[in-house]
């Protein structure tokens, strides 16, 4: 019965198999090139957005969604993290499509003193810690430890979502690196 009952069951999911239409798949807008600046802009809705947080930023390739939903697959060469205004092109130029800082949850840091807020900096670089450097604000990604630190330090700290732009720093990217301390 039971080898009765397996290939009963196999037979008719070969046929749901072939009686079930293909699901269309509309495949993904694969971009290769990064333009340089001076590049010229095609019509404004051929102009697709791609918002990305920091650390996203810094993977240039895999799978990613527009502003508008559609399907994008980065298969760009290896370089810099991706900066909020750039643009990436088709491998035909045809599509190109714009990076822009999305919304994160951050903390803006303020003080009053601005030797508070240059040493709560230093702290935190000392800490490898990604930020945005102001004149009168850090800001950097929420983070409930650090928060209570910085609030003992004396300092205010504000959540907010906003679009997250870390300085590159030395390495020229976002996120831990691993270096040898003590070499120029």
């Amino acid at each position: 019965m039971i080898t009765e009952w397996h290939s009963a069951h196999r037979q008719g999911a070969a046929r749901s198999a072939l009686s079930t239409p293909a699901m269309p798949h509309e495949a993904a807008i694969l971009l290769v090139e990064r333009l340089p600046d001076q590049a010229p802009w095609p019509a404004a809705a051929s102009v697709l957005q791609l918002p990305l947080a920091a650390d996203e930023r810094t993977s240039l390739r895999g799978h990613r969604r527009s502003a508008c939903g559609s399907d994008l697959l980065l298969q760009l060469p290896r370089g810099a993290a991706l900066r909020p205004g750039e643009r990436l092109a088709s491998a035909d130029g045809r599509i190109q499509v714009q990076v822009a800082a999305a919304a994160e949850p951050v903390m803006q840091v303020r003080s009053t003193d601005p030797l508070a807020l240059l040493q709560a900096a230093y702290h935190l670089g000392n800490r490898h810690v990604a930020m945005e450097l102001h004149a009168d604000r850090l800001v950097l990604l929420q983070d409930s430890v650090l928060a209570e630190l910085l609030r003992q330090r004396g300092l205010v700290v504000e959540l907010a979502q906003l679009p997250f732009q870390p300085e590159a720093g030395a390495y020229e990217g976002f996120g831990h690196h691993h270096h040898g301390h003590g070499h120029p």
